[in-house]
């Protein structure tokens, strides 16, 4: 009986889960999506998410956990000085698995990208959250305006019948 043992094997050692989670995580931590299977995103989330609560708290003791799993100096840095600060008020649900129609070719096996909730607007580095949020929707506002009015201004060129002189 399975009593208490929660997680998947995925036919592989116990070794070879563990390295195959800690790349996983290193691969989304990195590029902040990846394309992989449903069961693996799910389990990925199990290991992720916890590195996210590590860099909330931003001590010592969270960077030597961190770096426990990520086994990369760089990684973990970028993991308590940009990522951790973007989830700073959420209380969980860090990462979003969306299912892909398609299932791999091959093995038929269901696909999946697993995303992190959030991402950094780039160019807006500088700025809070709720700043970045607000200057990315006053540039696209602006821009919508003013293709309005050329828009306008272009339908109201064509509309007006063209006078020809006479000769």
């Amino acid at each position: 009986m399975r009593h208490s043992n929660s997680g998947r094997k995925f036919s592989r050692t116990p070794s070879h889960r563990k390295a195959l989670m800690q790349n996983l995580a290193k691969a989304l931590l990195i590029h902040g999506r990846i394309r992989t299977t449903e069961m693996k995103a799910k389990d990925l989330r199990r290991v992720v998410e916890p590195l996210i609560t590590l860099a909330k708290r931003n001590d010592l003791h969270s960077r030597r956990q961190a770096y426990r799993v990520l086994n990369d100096h760089s990684l973990v840095k970028r993991l308590f000085d940009e990522i951790g600060p973007l989830f700073a008020s959420v209380p969980g649900g860090y990462t979003r698995i969306l299912k892909l129609a398609a299932p791999r070719r091959g093995d038929n096996a269901p696909m999946s990208i697993i995303e992190l909730s959030r991402t950094a607007v780039k160019g807006d580095e500088g700025k809070s959250g709720e700043e970045a949020k607000s200057v990315k929707t006053a540039t696209k506002s602006k821009k919508v305006q003013s293709a309005d009015k050329t828009g306008k201004v272009a339908k109201a060129e064509k509309s007006k019948p063209e006078k020809s002189e006479p000769e």
